[in-house]
């Protein structure tokens, strides 16, 4: 990992006008080194969506399965759509990073309601690597924006319940330990909190 952090601090990021450049060449010459400069300069975004499980023990090869989406969406990215690149790859890493953890038996992407016979604000299904058109994704991503947004609204308590369950995977005894709390005062919280984001996303889901 710190070899891995020592060569994402030499990225360089590129200029719009640099990245167009460097998609058409790919796109029209099928030029190998715009397809390496624009992979490296996209490996940021695999260790973003890797964060909320940064904890696993085998994190590493999270991050690897990411890359792979990441050469997946550069192979298949069409610039002349007009989508952003990291919207149209944020889908397929993720979804690789998933797909990768579910057959490993690691760990389960909670509803976000946990609660049985309830529709859910945020599912698994969202991310997955399901072959979604663009708009979907956008979509996706949309959604997920809201939901981060809601969720940094709410009271301190809720909100570390509701991260440590469902974004880093914690067990609710840990949970419960970090905050000083009950097991049964975390389920308390966690159902306030679920309520509320109900709430702040009522009206944006009713034209969802």
């Amino acid at each position: 990992m710190r070899e891995y952090m020592k060569e994402l601090s030499l990225v360089k990021f590129l200029e719009r006008e640099e990245e167009a450049g460097l998609w058409q060449k790919f796109r029209d010459e099928h030029d190998e080194e715009a397809r390496r400069m624009l992979i490296e300069s996209y490996q940021p975004l695999v260790f973003k969506q890797a964060m909320p499980f940064r904890r696993q023990e085998n994190i590493m090869d999270i991050i690897q399965e990411g890359t792979v989406g990441l050469l997946e969406a550069v192979e298949t990215f069409d610039a002349r759509k007009g989508v952003a690149f990291s919207l149209y790859a944020m889908h397929r890493i993720r979804g690789r990073m998933l797909n990768f953890i579910e057959k490993e038996g690691r760990t389960e992407i909670a509803c976000m309601d946990g609660m049985a016979g309830e529709d859910c604000v945020f599912r698994r299904e969202c991310l997955a690597d399901t072959g979604a058109t663009v708009p979907e994704q956008a979509e996706s991503h949309e959604l997920a924006a809201r939901l981060h947004q809601a969720i940094a609204r709410l009271p301190k308590k809720e909100r570390a319940v509701l991260e440590g369950v469902y974004f880093h995977s914690d067990p609710v005894k840990d949970v419960a330990e970090h905050l000083n709390v009950s097991t049964s005062h975390i389920y308390r919280l966690q159902k306030s909190g679920i309520r509320r984001i109900r709430g702040m996303l009522s009206r944006f889901m009713q034209h969802w």
